[in-house]
């Protein structure tokens, strides 16, 4: 089943990237997608990425990515650094330092995503405004052991799924990060801003509409999560 959804996504996105979203899923669900020739994960919690993805306790982990797709903690972003091979979800100006703090004592250089709330909803996280961002931006690309390579957004949540409202925010809400994307792109020539996580299991088709390049696939390949 596993292997049939991830060949059917990819056949569909063509280049767009089908990121794994494998969130309170068990190790052994992890192992099935990887067999199946899935390379690209994302987790929300550095708990779990500690649990299925550091290469000293499972072999298979250093032969994948596992990006940070949730809001990190300041005092979880030094083994976010460590085993993370992107964090996605930088939503303020605060963190990116802390980012860039761990990642010089690491050794390396870490590549980020800037995560807007571009659908203005108040329970999500990411800079709530381009204005922000794009001041954040300014000062982080000063930094000498954090890149950015792109931006990451959530479509809107409290809208019901299929309906016309929905569907019209969510393209508003994926079409402003494109253009964000495009004028930092202008602004910023000597940076690569290429990459623009967009999408997920009820709206993916129409984030590839506006332009993702990066689609993040969890309940659509594992199934329904249980949070009980």
């Amino acid at each position: 089943m596993i292997c049939d959804v991830i060949s059917q996504l990819r056949s569909e996105l063509g280049n767009v990237k089908l990121m794994a979203v494998s969130k309170t899923r068990t190790l052994s669900e992890v192992q099935m997608a990887f067999d199946c020739g899935q390379r690209l994960f994302g987790e929300n919690h550095v708990q779990e990425i500690e649990a299925k993805f550091d290469p000293d306790a499972n072999p298979f982990a250093s032969s994948v990515q596992c990006e940070m797709i949730g809001h990190l903690q300041k005092n979880k972003v030094r083994a976010a650094v460590r085993l993370s091979s992107r964090i996605d979800s930088v939503d303020s100006l605060a963190l990116a330092r802390k980012i860039d703090s761990e990642a010089a004592s690491l050794g390396k250089v870490m590549p980020i995503l800037i995560e807007l709330n571009t659908s203005g909803e108040d329970a999500k996280t990411g800079f709530a405004s381009e204005e922000e961002a794009a001041a954040a931006i300014d000062e982080i690309i000063l930094m000498n052991n954090i890149r950015i390579e792109g931006f990451l957004t959530v479509g809107p949540v409290l809208c019901t799924v299929g309906t016309s409202q929905w569907e019209s925010k969510t393209h508003q809400s994926f079409a402003s990060l494109r253009a964000f994307r495009d004028r930092m792109q202008s602004s910023h020539s000597e940076l690569d801003l290429s990459e623009l996580s967009m999408g997920m299991t009820h709206d993916w088709k129409i984030a590839v509409s506006e332009g993702s390049t990066m689609v993040r696939i969890g309940t659509l390949i594992f199934g329904e999560r249980d949070y009980s």
